[in-house]
């Protein structure tokens, strides 16, 4: 260190030499201990949390410039070594924005990150991304951490009960089973009314390669479409409800847009995450029928002397069982240089509670993202999805007759009628109708597998900082086989040995689901004026849809000792049938903009528009066009309002538009025939006329809602009004013979329109918010209303099945009624006699039923102490109303005379019912179906770091189905079994649908 004595040094006097001299060594000692201060390493501890106080295990704590990093720690702990008091810390972790902090000499640093649910985070609203502040329409993020937990299939269940409009039910408790998802209301009366899903900006078809074929004995229920991804790899799901959110994807976006946003990897060292859980599941509710000891003091009750065999079985628990599952996944993640990847690899061993089915899942996938060049404006994104699903099936069918499906046929079996013979082979009593559900079991081998491989690749070009132009090339190639076979063993008709014929039946079926996707965007987003930003997107997709297959059924097996679908061979040639199909590959061709104007981040509007032509429509009407408005106003924003304090959002949104529906069969506006035999020459045989003048499907909506945030956004939420209206009904209207064409039908536009408004109101508070506790409570509710209206004539569905029903309809599409209606004899009790009463003797039919909910809600709650965290998800819906299919026909009085089962209740009634009593479909056997039921509870412990290897290691216990509160008498009042008719789909009937499980689960995750 050089010191230079001031100029006139040699003047002064002593006193004041040494003045100076003390003033000089004690600035030089300063100096030189804050140098030191300043380049000295120092140790820097603390936590990481998010804005709700729960610590981040995992987020990546570098010292900003170096690549010096460490992670937190399962209690979000970190420690780290910054080579100087002056240094900053960068702090990232998905799904928070990244955060940069100074050290300040600070050795205690906590740290809190903000979730991308907030104003400033990035959201994907369709082939781009936005602000979350700059969205005007109706949309939902639900992030993995808000997923329900468990050993789910499919990643629809990920989000029941989440988001406000969003009403998901399980059709059944069948592992891998269809659900039924409504976004703001059932408006389908033909198709699925399912709402669109994409997959990292593919879109799927919908459909499932799974064959629909079974063995024999009835229709089999549909397999989940969304099976084949691995929700371990999800990591996020974007709602989109509205028509300003959705108009982007135009003709496919009636029924709503769901995005799935899969798990990416992120720059810094290879890490691995692991998670395995096991569990059992068992029964969740029980159909109230007779004990054998019930069933003996009925048949006294009656004076029956036949029907008591001097046994005591319970049926339902013969062919159930406590069943187990597992679950593993693997994610290998990692990258430098902004080049990231991501490979997962997924294994689910479930067990059904019904002897003999399960559900085996493989899974893989890979994501990369690339790029290239010294300025890295170029480069290149890969996504990959394999999975391949294994089926055994129960033979449970939708349409299954008087003899019924296994279900009914277990709640049927006489209690005192032992299910073996003193030999200990199975009882099968030859020439009855009565089936042993044991024996059911025994002769049916049911087995689907269904593979799929989902492929994109999309290569883009960073032209300046505000110019992108991105192209993606997609195929998503999904291939079924089932073999299902029932032996001869069984005394079913059709199935057991009559004369020559040796008895047995098998099917071998095959389907290919092909979809090709290519898109062409080019994004713009930049201040174009003083406080203008505009965010834009233009482009063109063109995608293909194939779908073909082959079904093979044969009879008379008669008892050979193989798979009867390994040897159709044996069976005479007249037994055998063989069918292929190849369904007109449908084309869409669409172009689309959106432009996204934000002034002053204060007053924003949006515009978007689509055109899409596709080959399903008319040659008069192949191009639809669907346009959107929506704008918005950050109130909170105003000067006005910067006085208040406890007000920390308020943003009022305003929308209108129109969306699409092409959801129905390939070629339906041409004339098409089938191909066939007659006397050993082929024919033709119509299936549709042409229609040249079908046009789209359109719903109109409109959308008012207001955004709110309260006490620093302790009080979150959002109230949301909508009014939608579809209107030019997609129908297969078949003209009474001998119409021009033949008896086929021909699909035409109805007038009239499907009316569904409502209120959906999303509320989520902090109610307790401290360093070692804190408690949130969230919850939605939405009130809606449907109703049909300006429909001529009336169109039936949902058909009834079993003893007495045949050829009966319960629900219509009737002008100013609610979608499927429940139209039937209105039940006034038994008479004197036991005989059931009816308004008008029974022969007019009356509207006695509603199967569209008017409330859906959602509840969920979070409370973490410490290293415990709990959390308890519940779902529920009021106010509609359920057929139960089962009672009807399945459980009747009249059983006891025939020797089978009844439900207990008919025993307790006031008046004795006559067994002579007729079945018959009416008001009786409408039932409430309010319920609530607690889904989803999972309670953690965060172990943390185990030696140098381990670390975050997090163990839980999860539970599913823990309990349901409600009136209805069947198995789960979520049932939504497919009893549609002619194409027309149907809602809210349960006829012997698989049981829902109730799962407990023990599980550890943990990173490498």
């Amino acid at each position: 260190m050089n010191i230079t004595l001031p100029g006139n040094w040699s003047v002064l006097s002593l006193k004041q030499k040494l003045y100076s001299l003390k003033k000089l060594i004690s600035l030089s000692l300063l100096i030189l201990l804050s140098s030191t201060a300043a380049f000295a390493q120092i140790t820097v501890k603390g936590i990481i949390y998010d804005t709700d106080k729960t610590p981040l295990a995992g987020a990546t704590i570098q010292i900003t410039g170096t690549n010096t990093r460490t992670q937190s720690d399962a209690e979000g702990k970190y420690q780290i070594t910054a080579p100087n008091g002056t240094s900053r810390l960068t702090v990232s972790f998905v799904g928070y924005e990244s955060q940069t902090v100074s050290i300040n000499n600070q050795i205690l640093l906590n740290i809190t990150l903000s979730s991308l649910n907030n104003l400033e985070a990035v959201v994907v609203i369709g082939y781009a991304s936005v602000r979350k502040n700059d969205l005007t329409g109706a949309a939902t993020t639900v992030s993995a951490k808000d997923f329900n937990k468990g050993p789910l299939n499919a990643p629809d269940q990920l989000i029941q009960g989440k988001v406000a409009g969003v009403q998901m039910i399980n059709n059944s408790g069948q592992p891998g089973g269809a659900s039924t998802v409504r976004i703001r209301g059932n408006s389908a009366i033909t198709g699925t009314g399912q709402p669109l899903y994409v997959v990292d900006g593919v879109a799927l078809d919908g459909r499932s390669a799974r064959p629909s074929t079974s063995a024999g004995i009835g229709t089999a229920p549909d397999g989940n479409p969304l099976n084949f991804i691995n929700p371990a790899d999800i990591e996020s799901m974007e709602i989109l409800k509205d028509a300003s959110a959705t108009a982007i994807y135009g003709s496919r976006a009636a029924y709503g847009v769901v995005l799935i946003t899969t798990k990416r990897g992120k720059s810094g060292e290879t890490k691995i995450d692991v998670s395995a859980s096991a569990g059992v599941s068992n029964i969740a509710r029980r159909v109230d029928v007779l004990t054998g000891d019930e069933y003996r003091a009925a048949l006294q009750k009656y004076s029956l002397t036949t029907g008591n065999f001097g046994s005591s079985v319970d049926a339902l628990d013969a062919i159930t069982r406590t069943a187990y599952n597992q679950n593993y996944s693997i994610g290998i993640s990692g990258g430098t240089n902004g080049n990231t990847f991501r490979v997962s690899l997924g294994y689910q061993d479930q067990q059904g509670i019904i002897k003999t089915t399960d559900f085996k899942k493989y899974s893989a996938g890979f994501n990369g993202n690339f790029k290239f060049l010294e300025s890295k404006k170029l480069g290149v994104d890969i996504n990959m999805i394999s999975n391949q699903y294994l089926e055994s099936v129960a033979p449970i069918t939708t349409d299954a007759g008087f003899t019924g499906s296994l279900i009914s046929q277990a709640l049927s079996w006489n209690p005192t009628q032992s299910f073996y013979n003193p030999d200990g082979s199975l009882f099968i009593d030859y020439g009855s109708t009565t089936i042993n559900p044991l024996a059911a079991l025994a002769a049916n081998n049911d087995k689907s597998k269904v593979s799929t491989i989902l492929g994109s690749v999309s290569p883009y070009y960073k032209i300046t900082p505000w110019l992108e132009y991105r192209m993606l090339a997609s195929v998503n190639y999904s291939t079924g086989i089932r073999r299902a076979s029932t032996r001869s063993t069984l005394n079913l008709q059709g199935i057991q040995p009559s004369g020559t014929f040796l008895g047995g039946y098998a099917s071998y079926s095959n389907n290919e689901l092909i979809t090709q996707q290519f898109t062409n965007t080019l994004n713009f987003n930049k201040e174009i004026a003083s406080k203008l930003n505009l965010n834009a997107i233009l482009g063109y997709e063109y995608s293909n849809f194939i779908n073909k297959g082959a079904t093979n059924t044969a009879t008379g097996f008669g008892d050979i000792a193989a798979d009867y679908t390994d040897a159709f061979q044996t069976t005479a040639p007249a037994n055998r049938t063989f069918s292929t199909f190849n369904n007109p590959t449908t084309e869409l061709q669409s172009y689309f903009a959106r432009a996204i104007f934000n002034y002053d981040n204060r007053y924003i509007l949006t515009a978007t528009f689509r055109a899409d032509g596709s080959t399903k429509f008319g040659k008069s009407n192949r191009y639809g066009y669907f346009p959107s408005f929506a704008a918005a106003w950050d109130i909170r924003k105003e000067s006005f309002m910067s006085d208040i304090q406890w007000l920390d959002q308020l943003k009022l949104r305003l929308g209108y538009g129109k969306t699409g529906n092409q959801d129905f069969p390939s070629g339906s506006a041409q004339l098409r025939y089938d191909f066939g035999n007659a006397n050993g020459s082929p024919i033709l045989t119509p299936i549709n006329n042409e229609n040249a003048d079908l046009k789209w499907q359109s719903d109109k909506q409109a959308n008012v809602g207001i955004d709110f945030g309260l006490f620093k956004n302790r009080l979150t939420g959002s109230i949301d009004y909508f009014n939608k209206k579809t209107n030019d009904l997609l129908f297969p209207q078949i003209a009474f013979s001998p119409a021009v064409g033949g008896n086929v039908p021909t699909w035409v536009n109805l007038p009239g329109q499907i009316i569904n408004k409502g209120l959906e109101l999303t509320l989520n508070g902090t109610i307790i918010d401290k360093d070692n506790f804190t408690w949130s409570l969230g919850g939605n509710a939405t009130f809606i209303n449907n109703k049909v209206q300006n429909i001529n004539g009336i169109i039936k569905t949902g058909s009834l099945n079993g003893q007495g029903l045949s050829g009966v309809t319960t629900e219509v599409i009737q002008n100013g009624l609610p979608l499927f209606a429940m139209v039937t004899r209105q039940y006034n009790g038994l008479d004197a006699s036991g005989f059931s009463q009816y308004t008008d003797d029974g022969f007019t039919a009356y509207y006695v039923g509603n199967p569209n909910p008017k409330v859906i809600l959602g509840l969920s709650t979070n409370l973490r102490y410490k290293k415990f965290s709990f959390t308890a998800n519940f779902n529920g819906s009021f106010g509609q109303d359920i057929y139960n299919n089962t009672a009807n026909s399945v459980l009747a009085i009249s059983n006891l005379g025939a020797q089978r089962n009844i439900s207990a209740a008919l025993v307790n009634s006031p008046i004795q019912e006559s067994l002579a009593n007729p079945i018959a479909a009416s008001s009786r056997y409408i039932e409430k179906g309010n319920y609530l039921k607690l889904a989803n509870a999972t309670l953690n412990y965060n172990i943390g770091n185990i030696g140098k290897s381990i670390k975050s290691l997090n163990v839980y216990v999860n539970g599913q189905n823990l309990f349901v509160i409600t009136k209805y008498t069947g198995f789960d009042p979520e049932v939504n079994v497919n009893k549609g008719v002619s194409g027309v789909p149907s809602a809210g009937i349960d006829y012997t649908a698989y049981p829902t499980a109730r799962t407990f689960n023990f599980g550890v995750n943990f990173s490498l």
